[in-house]
């Protein structure tokens, strides 16, 4: 082989191949602060890996399940436990936790206004953490009046404070009217001027990390804020809480066009703020990927609701990236949603887990549908070739063979002479 031949090997090897990581000398201590995204809402996602995740909410709803569903026992592995699996196979140890309460919001994980027994601003300072993933519910980024929980004012301010308790910790006291800079800003937010003049004393943070890699989760756009349909309800006596229709034929509020006004607006707003405190991480862009997914037609993008606008069940085959409410993710959402955590905080190419890959196979996920959901991840981490490198690295490997092929045949004739 030619020295150019070797040179072009040596940079089509290096564009191919995954180098395996450097072990750790120490665990990296990540700690997932969420909601039902966050914990995958049903199984076989919710309880997924769980015996490798540490709950720090168990003990709360052992306590006090008030506020909680029953359909949703602890321990939770979630999206986190796939993530762990995730790691483990590439050989890395991360020391993974959740910190997660259905319909939790940034404000609520910071105030602590689920009830008293439920200290999760406790759970952020309950150690040192090298990484924190932060997910705020799933419509409050959303534009003012855009979505039933939609108020970006809290969304940035509490994303904020927990950047801050986590990097600096300092003991603090504050109303929200001075955090908002007015009480009329306040008030804008939906809270009364009771709650707005409340004095909120948060206590030092002892553990916290000014080195600590912070991240915002962006979420996705969801269906059942597009498409027509019935009001539903939990079903108390499912197994996963089913949703079925209300009985009242009452139409959902809808709020957006298409899935991708939706996602455009999420992007601006967890983006935004990200970029204006400036001391994240990144983010890590859930709700592109999924929009990517569908806009390339590799999942379901149609036929949610039937024409009486009641819901129709993931039953026909076709890779669905939302569970049956059309709000929270399925299997393969929550796998997609793994990935791109995987690979936004590893700094992996996901696809480097490849077919076999073993998370998507204890959830039921097919070899060639991880596939699909690993190539989406990496075209949203930017991870995939330019077309431009694709076909340099195609005629590089061309070249090889041939190379290869012209030292076999002189080999063949070596040995014929």
């Amino acid at each position: 082989m030619s020295f150019p031949s070797f040179r072009l090997a040596a940079a089509v090897a290096a564009a191919i191949t995954v180098v395996a990581p450097s072990a750790f000398a120490d665990p990296i201590d990540i700690l997932f602060v969420g909601n039902s995204y966050t914990f995958g809402r049903v199984d076989p996602v919710m309880r997924y890996n769980a015996a490798n995740v540490h709950d720090l909410t168990a003990a709360f709803y052992a306590a006090n399940a008030s506020g909680a569903n029953a359909y949703e026992p602890h321990p939770w592995g979630g999206v986190p436990g796939i993530f762990k699996q995730m790691t483990a196979e590439k050989g890395l140890d991360y020391n993974v936790s959740i910190s997660a309460r259905n319909a939790a919001s940034l404000r609520g994980q910071f105030l602590n206004t689920a009830n008293s027994d439920w200290d999760l601003r406790g759970n952020v300072a309950s150690q040192k953490w090298d990484v924190v993933v932060l997910q705020e519910q799933s419509d409050a980024a959303l534009p003012k009046g855009s979505g039933k929980n939609a108020n970006p004012a809290q969304f940035a301010a509490y994303a904020t404070k927990l950047e801050q308790f986590i990097h600096s910790g300092a003991a603090q006291s504050y109303t929200e009217t001075q955090l908002y800079g007015s009480l009329a800003a306040c008030q804008a937010t939906g809270a009364s001027t009771a709650t707005c003049n409340t004095v909120r004393a948060i206590p030092q943070n002892v553990n916290a990390n000014p080195n600590a890699k912070v991240y915002l989760t962006e979420t996705w756009a969801r269906p059942d804020m597009v498409y027509a349909h019935q009001v539903t309800t939990p079903d108390l006596t499912s197994v996963n809480g089913s949703p079925i229709p209300d009985g009242s034929s009452t139409q959902a509020t809808l709020y957006y066009q298409n899935l991708a006004g939706m996602t455009a607006d999420l992007r601006t707003t967890i983006y935004g703020e990200a970029a204006a405190d400036g001391k994240f991480a990144g983010v890590i862009g859930v709700g592109d990927a999924f929009q990517l997914a569908y806009d390339q037609g590799l999942v379901k993008t149609s036929g949610f609701y039937d024409a009486n606008g009641v819901f129709v069940p993931n039953t026909d085959g076709v890779m669905n990236l939302w569970w049956d409410d059309y709000l929270h993710a399925s299997k393969y959402g929550s796998y997609l949603d793994a990935l791109v955590q995987f690979g936004t905080i590893t700094g992996l190419d996901p696809r480097s887990l490849g077919a076999g890959e073993i998370a998507a196979r204890d959830l039921g996920i097919s070899g060639a549908n991880a596939l699909v959901l690993e190539q989406v991840a990496a075209q949203q981490l930017g991870m995939v070739p330019e077309p431009a490198s694709v076909a340099i690295m195609a005629l590089g490997l061309g070249l090889i063979g041939a190379t290869r092929g012209k030292g076999k045949t002189k080999a063949k004739a070596k040995t014929a002479s």
